[in-house]
């Protein structure tokens, strides 16, 4: 018996507001709680998701809904699995609650599995270092507990991002098992049908997208030109049947019932009557992610190189180039990517969020140059004129948040390093990008470094030259005979009160807040 998954993507991004800089509005006086309807098109989000909700998301969910209570007391089950963003979760709440409500229901049936991604959706994953890929991907497994009372165990990284790395960082969550792509250049003669281990680890499992047979659907459902057009329910059912391997991944967007191909397609149809014609055939039955992990064994190992090698559902290349592949989204990617220091050191969670929100895939996505089918794809997601008008608009609002997080927290030249003595070796592992995070250091740092570095004239001359703040650099100084706590508690208080001082003048009179 071949096990059938269909799992759908549902994301709605919070769109960047695409004229401030043509405008002349960039680095106009606002109170940080304005910056997010600054930064991010409220109006339109509300627009699109509305839409949205009334053309695919009611719908299909009503149809999946009625579809597993009609079979509910059969033999083989109706099943369905979402992988639905944080950020969408927000728009529910902000825009329709009953929608909300739908997923809710859905989560309620017990034949529904929820996945786990990045909270922001996300490509966290391709930092060099991955603690903020981990904490987006808790927010979100918190959230789907909070609001539809499910713990996911299955992770689905943002657009199917995966490499060797990423899968053992997913194991170290505690997942059992993880999606990507079933692309050939990592299969070589394997199938995509199968269960398989990542190189590496131990515990989780990969599933593979079948991409051929979900793009029936996603791409080509509506597409005249395509030669087995008219796709219906009963031909679709034959292809699941006459394909050899154990599971069969589905994993389309779910905006392609009803937003991508309109309603009067026949998606919804179509939807309505796929379970039907698959159960129908002895030799299937619908499952869940999980449910695969537990009934099926590793079919082989799958080597997916961190360098070079990652792989995505995006484009001809399915690779990660769709969002890193030209100077533009690598610029953007920098930048964001040097901000997370100074953002952690605000302990600010406002920062934070609007961070994050700059960090989600749809805004790099759209800076894609590429011509061709992949080029014409991009084009069509994207509510930009071309990449460059999308790269000046994201690229101007994180300069704009650069320079308002800089004065907030009067950011150095360059970190301060903590050490205990001279060397690599005794490296504490702390540091600090700016004043507000010097203070916070300073209080948690070990005692020894403290002195050593005070002795040293350290503290000094980084205030002095890094931060060139003079008048701080000349009270620390003053400081030097003084040992152990008392010490550390002179250099906390002098610093608080500068930091008081200073960060009121400079945002007086840069007029940023």
């Amino acid at each position: 018996m071949t096990d059938i998954v269909f799992v759908f993507e549902v994301h709605q991004p919070h769109r960047l507001r695409r004229n401030l800089f043509w405008e002349g509005k960039m680095f106009r006086r606002q109170a940080k709680k304005e910056l997010f309807n600054h930064y991010f098109n409220n109006e339109v989000d509300r627009e699109i998701f509305k839409r949205a909700s009334k053309k695919c998301y009611f719908p299909s969910n009503q149809i999946i809904l009625n579809t597993i209570d009609e079979h509910k007391h059969n033999h083989k089950q109706v099943k369905f699995s979402f992988s639905i963003s944080g950020i969408f979760l927000e728009q529910c709440e902000m825009f329709d609650k009953d929608l909300l409500e739908t997923f809710r229901q859905l989560a309620n049936t017990s034949r529904v599995e929820f996945l786990n991604q990045t909270y922001y959706h996300s490509i966290a994953s391709l930092y060099p270092d991955k603690e903020e890929f981990t904490a987006q991907a808790q927010m979100h497994k918190q959230i789907i507990k909070d609001l539809l009372g499910y713990t996911p165990m299955v992770f689905e990284n943002t657009e199917l991002l995966y490499n060797n790395t990423i899968a053992k960082t997913v194991e170290a969550m505690g997942y059992h098992c993880i999606y990507t792509e079933g692309v050939e250049r990592i299969l070589g003669e394997k199938s995509p049908n199968y269960l398989y281990t990542p190189k590496g680890s131990k515990k989780i499992r990969i599933l593979l997208r079948n991409y051929k047979l979900t793009d029936d659907i996603g791409f080509r459902f509506s597409a005249k030109w395509w030669p087995e057009w008219p796709l219906t329910a009963d031909k679709y059912a034959h292809w699941l049947a006459t394909t050899k391997g154990e599971v069969i991944n589905i994993f389309p967007d779910y905006e392609t019932f009803g937003e991508h191909h309109w309603p009067e397609t026949g998606i919804h149809s179509f939807l309505q009557h796929l379970p039907d014609e698959i159960l129908c055939y002895d030799s299937l039955r619908m499952v869940t992610p999980s449910e695969v992990v537990e009934k099926h064994t590793s079919a082989g190992e799958i080597d997916v190189p961190e360098a070079k090698g990652t792989v995505s559902w995006a484009d001809i290349k399915r690779d990660q180039t769709g969002w890193l592949g030209n100077v533009m989204q690598w610029a953007y990617y920098t930048t964001l990517y040097r901000l997370g220091p100074l953002v952690l050191e605000t302990g600010d969670d406002e920062f934070l969020r609007l961070w994050r929100n700059f960090q989600t895939s749809d805004h790099l996505y759209y800076m894609f140059t590429a011509g061709g089918g992949p080029g014409e794809v991009h084009s069509y997601f994207s509510p930009y004129e071309s990449p460059m008008d999308a790269f000046v608009a994201a690229q101007m609002l994180v300069s704009d948040f650069e320079a308002r997080l800089k004065l907030a927290i009067l950011a150095a030249n360059e970190p301060f390093l903590f050490y205990t003595g001279n060397g690599e070796e005794y490296f504490t592992g702390l540091r600090a990008w700016s004043l507000k995070g010097f203070i916070e250091v300073l209080k948690k740092a070990p005692l020894e470094a403290v002195e050593f570095h005070a002795n040293k004239g350290d503290f000094e001359s980084w205030v002095r030259f890094s931060l060139r703040d003079v008048k701080l650099a000349d009270a620390i100084g003053l400081l030097k005979t003084q040992k152990g706590e008392k010490l550390r508690g002179a250099l906390v208080s002098v610093a608080k009160k500068r930091f008081t001082i200073q960060n009121r003048q400079v945002q007086d009179a840069a007029h940023l807040f």
